[in-house]
């Protein structure tokens, strides 16, 4: 009970507390990251390869299997792995022990997966290495949509326009659309005219590569002046793809043309993406681990007038998700609930023992006790969350109770003419332990 007396003692200086306290809640409100749910790090990464073309079965024995081998024999502290297979894509998820350092981890992934790529198919490119986290969810969908603008068009001007518009947002990554397809130049072999040249597909592949370099080739002097010399042997056009000599069959140069069509395409189509049942692109917003998610969807919600502005004629950039609601909404329950819970409590003590100085304690205390604990999460460096509202709900219930009970004891004592400090010290040493033990079964139930 020594913090009551030392209350009773020095009154004016839990009156500058209680101000400290509702400066430092009110503050932590405004700064403490808005989040969905807590920070978790749990010691996950994901290792994704990718080799077009090549069946399960091939992707298990040709990378699955080295990646495997080369991480479990190069990398400390794994736990167990678990891998995936599919045509052309080999997923592995690699389970560390809780105590590893992820950083260090991931160089060593890095580097065992670089090591390994000369026994794999020719060409493989590195894997995506990515470390799980719990909190990086999708915050915002935009919808792409327009009548004047194809599938394909959306999906580039997603690609290379929106999603370089809202790069520089703190806190944010920008995966590829969804819906649409990219733009490929796509050769279209011809078997008849192949035979008849005695020219096969793969003669017309090293001709398309072997011609399609840019070369540094040193640099040249001309009198006072020194320039830079490359050799560019890349087409500028379908026609003079068209134009690329393939071989020379007696003594006859063939060229592209004549065995193959080459046309300005796109991808074959994977996924469709229909909003208000129109065909669109969906782009997604994934806000980073230790990002506010309220920050993050309020500052691309400020990016997209000028998105919208700068789009071409006829496109429609619409929101489909927001989960910044679903967060300011729990945000904003709990305190309206501890706002009607401290008004129905000093209410219900105003009606049955008529003190308007006791109703003003309640009024006080319960909001005081919610921002002061705000305050003690934000030194804590802790994230409002669903998990911190709910503990904050589940505490104005107790104080309810705790207030109530105090507030009735100490009136009764002052009824019984006692002295207003003996009071408030006897009244709350009376129910000081009863209180304490209710709230740690409280704490056993739910911890």
């Amino acid at each position: 009970m020594g913090m009551v007396s030392f209350a009773l003692r020095f009154k004016h200086t839990f009156y500058v507390l209680a101000l400290m306290m509702l400066f430092l809640g009110g503050s932590a409100i405004l700064v403490m990251p808005k989040d969905i749910f807590p920070s978790i790090d749990i010691p996950v990464v994901t290792v994704i390869w990718q080799y077009t073309g090549l069946t399960p079965e091939e992707m298990e024995q040709r990378v699955t299997t080295y990646s495997e081998y080369a991480i479990s024999s190069n990398v400390g502290d794994i736990k167990n792995i678990e891998s995936q297979t599919l045509s052309g894509v080999s997923v592995e998820k690699i389970f560390f022990q809780p105590n590893v350092n992820i950083d260090l981890a991931i160089a060593q992934i890095v580097s065992a997966t670089n090591a390994i790529r000369s026994l794999m198919p020719t060409g493989i490119q590195p894997p995506i290495i990515v470390q799980f986290n719990a909190s990086s969810v999708p915050v915002l969908q935009l919808s792409l949509s327009s009548d004047q603008l194809n599938e394909q068009q959306l999906y580039d001007y997603g690609m290379y326009q929106i999603r370089q518009a809202l790069a520089p947002i703190p806190g944010i990554t920008l995966p590829a659309p969804y819906g649409g397809t990219y733009r490929q130049i796509m050769v279209d072999l011809d078997p008849a005219a192949l035979n008849a040249r005695g020219i096969s597909p793969n003669d017309v592949l090293n001709a398309v590569n072997a011609q399609s370099l840019t070369l540094p080739s040193g640099d040249a002097k001309l009198g006072d002046k020194q320039f830079i010399v490359s050799v560019n042997a890349v087409a500028p056009s379908i026609d003079a793809l068209n134009h690329l000599p393939i071989k020379q069959v007696g003594g006859a140069t063939i060229y592209l043309s004549d065995v193959a069509h080459v046309r300005d395409a796109w991808a074959v189509q994977q996924n469709v993406v229909r909003a208000e049942g129109k065909r669109s692109v969906l782009l997604t917003i994934i806000k980073n681990g230790n990002a506010s998610t309220l920050d993050v969807v309020n500052r691309v919600k400020a990016a997209l007038p000028g998105i919208q502005h700068a789009a071409p004629p006829g496109m429609d950039i619409h929101l489909l998700f927001d989960q910044s609601i679903f967060v300011q909404s729990a945000i904003t329950s709990v305190l309206r609930e501890g706002a009607i819970a401290a008004g129905l409590t000093a209410l219900m003590i105003l009606v049955f023992l008529g003190s308007w100085r006791s109703t003003l304690v309640v009024m006080v205390s319960i909001p005081l006790s919610i921002l002061t604990s705000l305050a003690v999460l934000a030194a804590l460096g802790q994230t409002i969350n669903t998990m911190t509202l709910g503990g904050l709900a589940l505490a104005v219930g107790i104080l309810v109770d705790d207030s109530t009970v105090t507030i009735e004891n100490t009136h009764r004592l002052l009824e019984e003419g006692e002295p207003f400090d003996k009071s408030v010290l006897e009244g709350a040493a009376g129910i000081a332990v009863p209180t304490l033990i209710s709230t740690l079964a409280i704490c056993c139930v739910f911890v």
